[in-house]
């Protein structure tokens, strides 16, 4: 009788062991842990370089790229683009999506195919301070990526690069794209371009009601210029001359005027 007894103890105990030593070790081994995803959400990118089939290219000034959540928007040094972009792990997958259409010149044109291309598919990411590259499965393209820092309203030039009617934003006209731009002193004027003609202006900023109010008219040169900078800089005249709304987010501003017309315009590189 006392070897069933013996029998029935050993049981149990060779079934713990067997529980605690399957699949490699119990809590705290790492084993099967879940990699976290790349955080990108909210980051924003100077593209510095594209790869396609094997072969670098260097990224023109105002090339970038931001992240939001499941979409990503971008320059490309010419057009802007957007696409739709999971995260999952240290894997992005980016989906093919809207590009505007402003003419480019043929070298910008070529950077531009380049960089949709390589952002595209199934990209692996790996982040490395403020370097981030991101590089397809077989290696053959990829972008390299270094972290913007957020620029400040003032002292910023701001390059105008498009035109806003209620909840579109548009192009500028073709054959004014590249001039129009506009600084914000610490002094309390505004100066810049208008797209043809330069201007002065007395700014006055409130931070609390994030309202630009460019006070009396504005002084501008009067050289004459092409049908399309002319047309852009009207229009841009007839908005500056009163109170504006101003949203910043990281190297893009946007101005407003009660109707709900204005322009967008990005950060110059330093």
């Amino acid at each position: 009788m006392p070897k069933p007894r013996a029998v029935a103890v050993l049981v149990p105990l060779l079934l713990l062991t067997a529980c605690g030593t399957e699949g490699g070790g119990g809590a705290g081994s790492g084993a099967g842990a879940v990699q976290p995803d790349l955080p990108v959400v909210g980051t924003h990118w100077s593209v510095e370089a594209v790869t396609v089939d094997g072969r670098r290219s260097a990224a023109p000034d105002g090339a970038r790229v931001d992240f939001e959540e499941g979409r990503a928007r971008g320059n490309s040094g010419c057009n802007t683009f957007g696409a739709a972009v999971t995260v999952k792990g240290d894997t992005l997958t980016v989906a093919p999506g809207e590009v505007t259409e402003i003419g480019c010149p043929a070298d910008a044109r070529r950077f531009e195919a380049d960089l949709l291309k390589a952002f595209s598919g199934s990209l692996k990411g790996t982040l490395k301070g403020d370097a981030l590259r991101l590089a397809s499965v077989d290696g053959r393209n990829g972008l390299e990526l270094t972290a913007e820092r957020a620029v400040p309203l003032r002292g910023t030039t701001w390059k105008v690069d498009g035109l806003v009617s209620g909840d579109t934003v548009s192009s500028l006209p073709a054959g004014s794209e590249g001039k129009a731009r506009i600084v914000l002193g610490e002094d309390g004027r505004a100066t810049g371009n208008l797209g043809c003609n330069g201007f002065s202006a007395t700014a006055r900023v409130d931070e609390g009601s994030r309202t630009l109010t460019v006070e009396g008219p504005a002084a501008t040169t009067r050289m004459m210029c092409t049908s399309p900078q002319m047309a852009l800089e009207t229009r841009l005249y007839e908005l500056l001359d009163g109170p504006l709304a101003y949203r910043l987010n990281h190297r893009t501003l946007t101005l407003t005027d009660a109707s709900g017309e204005g322009l967008t315009a990005t950060a110059s590189a330093p």
